[in-house]
């Protein structure tokens, strides 16, 4: 007679799905987010999952080479509305892939924004606050929501900050781009992953010092910047602009975690791993030394021949 196996039976997707809820609620996601579900039957088993920011087609196939049999990631596969998931696309060939590897696929974006350990709350910890309140309460908790703001146990130079940022975020051609004084102090942060420029009224509403954030385009970055430095004003809010893919890396190993040990909560023992894969869309970029500028004349040719 064989011996039974006394290893715990593996949850449905289901019962992940029910897990996922209580830690990242999807009534938390803002208005115009597509988080969920996007494939996989509810009665399948689920062994092994996988955490990463982009459903993108070298993702996909890390989690079928592993055999994970739930991909979770950050942002959506299926932002907007489409009418086909042909094959011969990118994004269909991803659905096509994953169904027929019976890898199911779940989006945790906005509400993972928003809820407790989420994505700015990974951002807060990496700046080094540890006490934080949300730059934009969500309507229906208040206790949670978009963007963090909190005070440093002690002032920190703008480049120790910085470069403590610099230290916690995957490396990317990107990097860590900063606008202030660097030797000016930095008490008072406000944070969020991914694109933030939205929230400058916010952040100023708060009194930060500093703001750190990804994706900040240059109209609304300099426009910050001419109100900080403007009549009356001390310079603040510096900013500090990080990568988007790095800035939501840092909840990817902390979501992991809480997923695992809310399922062994419930009995069951479930590979969390979390994707090693840059998803960043940039490879490589050239600086030049910031006093080596060319000299600009007016009445030289342009690239594209006079006007």
């Amino acid at each position: 007679m064989s011996e039974q196996s006394t290893s715990p039976p593996a949850p449905v997707l289901s019962e992940v799905l029910e897990t996922v809820e209580r830690l990242w609620p999807l009534h938390l996601q803002e208005p115009w987010d597509a988080s969920g579900l996007v494939t996989g039957r509810p009665d399948q088993p689920v062994h092994r999952i996988l955490f990463a920011v982009d459903p993108v087609a070298e993702v996909v196939a890390e989690a079928v080479s592993t055999g994970a049999d739930l991909l979770v990631t950050h942002h959506p596969l299926l932002l907007r509305g489409v009418t086909s998931v042909a094959a011969d696309g990118p994004k269909g060939a991803v659905v096509h892939e994953l169904i027929e590897h019976r890898c199911a696929l779940l989006a945790c974006h906005t509400n993972a924004d928003s809820a407790t350990d989420g994505v700015s709350d990974a951002v807060a910890r990496a700046a080094g606050l540890s006490a934080t309140t949300p730059l934009a309460p969500h309507p229906a908790d208040p206790a949670v929501g978009i963007g963090r703001v909190g005070d440093l146990p002690e002032p920190v130079r703008l480049r120790e900050l910085a470069r403590r940022l610099s230290d916690a975020v995957p490396a990317t051609a990107h990097g860590v781009r900063v606008a202030g004084d660097p030797e000016a102090l930095v008490r008072r942060v406000a944070v969020c992953g991914g694109a933030g420029d939205s929230l400058f009224d916010e952040v100023r509403a708060a009194g930060a010092d500093a703001y750190v954030t990804a994706d900040l385009r240059h109209h609304p970055a300099s426009e910050a910047r001419e109100a900080a430095v403007g009549p009356g004003s001390d310079g603040t809010p510096y900013l500090v602009d990080l990568s988007h893919f790095a800035s939501e890396w840092l909840w990817l190993p902390v979501g992991a975690a809480a997923l695992r040990e809310a399922l062994a909560a419930r009995g069951h023992d479930v590979q969390v791993e979390v994707s090693a894969r840059c998803t960043d869309p940039w490879d490589f970029r050239l600086d030049r030394p910031a006093g080596d500028r060319p000299a600009h004349d007016p009445a030289a040719p342009t690239a594209g021949g006079s006007a």
